[in-house]
């Protein structure tokens, strides 16, 4: 007795009806994709997602069109600073130029890229420590990267200004230099946090093929586990940038003359001048916010990868 032949299913063409139905069953949100419930029809969801998107969209983009507006026109005052300046002018950028603006952005640029360099080959090698080899003392030493993020940095204003005054054993006076501003920044623990965990979902069987043939420990750390981590780092890198771009309080303690302040300390300098408007301050932070945004432009893609894989991992 021979067996029945069943007629394997296979998918419908795309050009038939069949196949463009399941094509847009495929394409169709689901009704309860997301907390509001999508509808593609108007409704009172549609409707309630608009109203969110425009007050969300007015809270994020107010402030910044009115630091924009108030920067391009003449005599901005507090009440009355509009999305649209009233009468364009560069006047306030020339006056920030002469009170010294671009030296102080670029004592900001050497100090935020360089520190940024440094924390990001601290906290990675760290991180690589930290993840893929078992040694003692690891829990400790985990612990202290996590103290940089519970202590708040008026807490150690007053002891850190003392040691870069005079660095332990070497004795070197690091105030008015940038290295007074880029060390105490070269470890931070969120990074080494983050790298570590996702350094840790690196299938081991990856890292002990590569051993066979030979691959040793800089190697693998720069072929193997960092093209792996580039969404991680390219979260460290942003957040790593403002954090350290945002610096106020460091460059302050670690400088011996006003030439060696950073453009966010150079900001309050400008705020508290008499001789010059709001319009010259508001022109001096949109000089602040440009690299910012700048940075942002071009790690977004990492930025979003990262924190969605970082999400879905829970």
């Amino acid at each position: 007795m021979s067996a029945p032949v069943i007629d394997p299913v296979r998918p419908a063409a795309p050009d038939t009806p069949a196949g463009r139905t399941s094509k847009a069953q495929r394409t169709t949100p689901a009704r309860f994709d997301t907390a509001l419930g999508w509808n593609d029809r108007p409704g009172l969801a549609w409707a309630l997602r608009i109203l969110l998107c425009l007050i969300a969209l007015a809270v994020f983009a107010a402030p910044f069109l009115t630091i924009f507006s108030g920067a391009f026109t003449t005599n901005p005052s507090g009440s009355s600073l509009s999305f649209l300046p009233h009468d364009s002018t560069l006047l306030n950028f020339r006056v920030a130029g002469e009170r010294g603006i671009w030296d102080y952005l670029g004592n900001s640029l050497v100090i935020a890229g360089g520190g940024l360099l440094l924390q990001l080959v601290v906290c990675t090698l760290a991180a690589y420590a930290l993840a893929r080899h078992r040694f003692r003392g690891q829990a400790l030493i985990m612990m202290l990267f996590m103290m940089t993020l519970m202590l708040p940095e008026e807490v150690i204003a007053i002891p850190l200004s003392l040691v870069l005054g005079d660095v332990p054993v070497v004795h070197l006076d690091l105030k008015g230099t940038v290295w007074g501003v880029i060390l105490p920044l070269g470890a931070w623990g969120f990074s080494v946090m983050m790298l570590t965990e996702f350094m840790r979902d690196i299938p081991a069987e990856i890292e002990e093929a590569a051993r066979l043939d030979g691959v040793g420990e800089l190697r693998m750390l720069w072929q193997i586990i960092l093209p792996l981590c580039r969404p991680a780092l390219g979260v460290a890198g942003v957040l790593g940038f403002i954090m350290i771009w945002d610096q106020y309080l460091l460059p302050l303690i670690a400088s011996k003359d006003p030439t060696d302040y950073t453009v966010t300390v150079a900001l309050s300098i400008l705020r508290t001048d008499p001789e010059v408007g709001s319009g010259v301050v508001l022109a001096g932070a949109v000089i602040a916010l440009i690299p910012s945004l700048i940075v942002y432009l071009l790690l977004q893609r990492s930025l979003v990868t990262g924190i969605a894989a970082g999400a879905t991992k829970g």
